[in-house]
């Protein structure tokens, strides 16, 4: 079984091939191709973590579209002053497909 660890967007997301992630947006066109940084990679028994040996590793993946994330609903409210205050946000997205692990 080999997967890998990737740094993508602040965050690190547990990746196989086939594996389809939702990252934060990324400059890229539906249908290119992109590489993430791995952190940590496993193939079987071998474990790979240093930076050395992480630098011949490449994680390559094809953006399948740009989304927008769930609503989120911010209220602030203080007692007593009349003081309410309500806004939204939504997460700009970017959908994926790991191609390879090599």
């Amino acid at each position: 079984m080999v997967y890998a660890v990737v740094r993508a967007g602040g965050r690190q997301e547990k990746v196989e091939v086939g594996t389809i992630v939702t990252l934060d947006r990324l400059k890229a066109d539906t249908g290119d191709s992109i590489t993430l940084a791995p952190v940590l990679h496993v193939d079987g028994d071998t474990i790979l973590s240093t930076a050395d040996a992480l630098s011949k590793i490449t994680v390559t993946a094809e953006v399948l579209g740009d989304l927008r994330g769930p609503k989120i609903v911010i209220q602030n409210y203080k007692n007593k002053t009349g003081y309410k205050r309500r806004m939204g946000f939504r997460a700009d997205l970017t959908r994926v497909k790991i191609t390879s692990i090599k």
